[in-house]
Protein backbone atom coordinates (compact mmCIF):
# COMPACT_ATOMS: atom_id res chain seq x y z
CA UNK A 1 0.00 0.00 0.00
CA UNK A 2 3.17 2.41 0.57
CA UNK A 3 3.94 2.62 -2.85
CA UNK A 4 0.09 3.11 -4.23
CA UNK A 5 -0.44 6.15 -1.12
CA UNK A 6 2.93 8.28 -1.88
CA UNK A 7 1.50 9.45 -5.55
CA UNK A 8 -1.95 10.53 -4.57
CA UNK A 9 -0.13 12.70 -1.55
CA UNK A 10 2.21 14.07 -4.49
CA UNK A 11 -0.91 14.80 -6.10
CA UNK A 12 -3.11 16.24 -3.88
CA UNK A 13 -0.19 18.48 -2.47
CA UNK A 14 0.46 19.86 -5.66
CA UNK A 15 -3.21 20.94 -6.59
CA UNK A 16 -4.17 21.71 -3.38
CA UNK A 17 -1.17 24.01 -2.84
CA UNK A 18 -0.88 25.03 -5.99
CA UNK A 19 -4.21 26.38 -5.99
CA UNK A 20 -4.02 27.82 -2.80
CA UNK A 21 -1.01 30.05 -4.14
CA UNK A 22 -2.67 31.10 -7.40
CA UNK A 23 -6.05 32.23 -5.24
CA UNK A 24 -3.00 34.21 -2.92
CA UNK A 25 -1.62 35.65 -6.26
CA UNK A 26 -4.68 36.69 -7.52
CA UNK A 27 -6.17 38.06 -5.08
CA UNK A 28 -3.06 39.86 -3.17
CA UNK A 29 -0.45 40.51 -6.10
CA UNK A 30 -4.14 42.14 -7.83
CA UNK A 31 -2.98 39.52 -10.59
CA UNK A 32 -6.72 38.48 -11.93
CA UNK A 33 -9.79 36.92 -11.21
CA UNK A 34 -8.39 34.56 -13.84
CA UNK A 35 -6.03 32.77 -11.51
CA UNK A 36 -8.22 32.85 -8.63
CA UNK A 37 -10.43 31.03 -10.50
CA UNK A 38 -7.90 28.46 -11.95
CA UNK A 39 -6.94 28.22 -7.92
CA UNK A 40 -10.61 27.09 -7.32
CA UNK A 41 -10.51 24.98 -10.10
CA UNK A 42 -6.93 23.19 -8.27
CA UNK A 43 -8.38 23.10 -5.10
CA UNK A 44 -11.45 20.63 -6.18
CA UNK A 45 -9.10 18.77 -8.29
CA UNK A 46 -7.29 18.19 -4.52
CA UNK A 47 -10.40 16.71 -3.21
CA UNK A 48 -10.83 14.57 -5.96
CA UNK A 49 -7.45 13.03 -6.00
CA UNK A 50 -7.18 12.61 -2.70
CA UNK A 51 -10.41 10.05 -3.10
CA UNK A 52 -7.94 7.97 -4.94
CA UNK A 53 -5.73 6.93 -1.84
CA UNK A 54 -6.04 2.98 -1.37
CA UNK A 55 -7.20 3.63 2.30
CA UNK A 56 -10.76 4.12 2.47
CA UNK A 57 -10.67 6.06 6.18
CA UNK A 58 -11.34 9.64 5.25
CA UNK A 59 -10.39 10.92 8.46
CA UNK A 60 -7.23 9.07 8.57
CA UNK A 61 -6.07 10.16 5.04
CA UNK A 62 -7.06 13.64 5.60
CA UNK A 63 -5.19 13.60 8.98
CA UNK A 64 -1.91 12.19 7.29
CA UNK A 65 -1.96 14.92 4.39
CA UNK A 66 -2.12 17.45 7.23
CA UNK A 67 1.52 16.68 7.48
CA UNK A 68 2.23 16.54 3.47
CA UNK A 69 0.33 19.80 3.35
CA UNK A 70 3.20 21.17 5.80
CA UNK A 71 6.19 19.66 4.08
CA UNK A 72 4.71 20.09 0.55
CA UNK A 73 3.55 23.97 1.64
CA UNK A 74 7.54 24.69 2.49
CA UNK A 75 8.89 22.80 -0.96
CA UNK A 76 6.74 25.65 -2.32
CA UNK A 77 7.55 28.40 -0.65
CA UNK A 78 10.85 27.81 -1.46
CA UNK A 79 10.85 26.86 -4.93
CA UNK A 80 7.82 29.56 -6.29
CA UNK A 81 8.50 32.49 -3.52
CA UNK A 82 11.75 32.60 -2.44
CA UNK A 83 11.05 31.28 1.26
CA UNK A 84 14.35 30.07 2.70
CA UNK A 85 13.54 27.58 5.79
CA UNK A 86 14.76 27.63 9.25
CA UNK A 87 16.12 24.33 11.56
CA UNK A 88 12.81 24.81 13.26
CA UNK A 89 11.25 24.20 9.58
CA UNK A 90 13.04 21.82 8.62
CA UNK A 91 12.59 19.66 12.22
CA UNK A 92 8.99 20.40 11.92
CA UNK A 93 8.71 19.02 8.77
CA UNK A 94 10.33 15.93 9.56
CA UNK A 95 8.13 15.48 12.63
CA UNK A 96 5.55 15.99 10.50
CA UNK A 97 6.59 13.13 7.90
CA UNK A 98 7.28 10.77 10.72
CA UNK A 99 3.81 11.37 11.70
CA UNK A 100 2.50 10.99 8.36
CA UNK A 101 4.04 7.59 8.33
CA UNK A 102 2.72 6.25 11.62
CA UNK A 103 -0.77 7.42 10.37
CA UNK A 104 -0.24 5.66 7.22
CA UNK A 105 1.45 2.80 7.68
CA UNK A 106 1.63 1.69 11.56
CA UNK A 107 0.50 -1.69 12.13
CA UNK A 108 -3.23 -1.84 12.52
CA UNK A 109 -4.40 -4.34 15.32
Amino acid sequence: MTGRSILPFIAAAIAEIGGAYLVWIGLRDGRGLGLVALGVVALGLYGVIASFQPDATFGRILAAYGGVFVVGSLAWGMIFDDFKPDRFDLTSAAICLVGVAVIMYGPRG
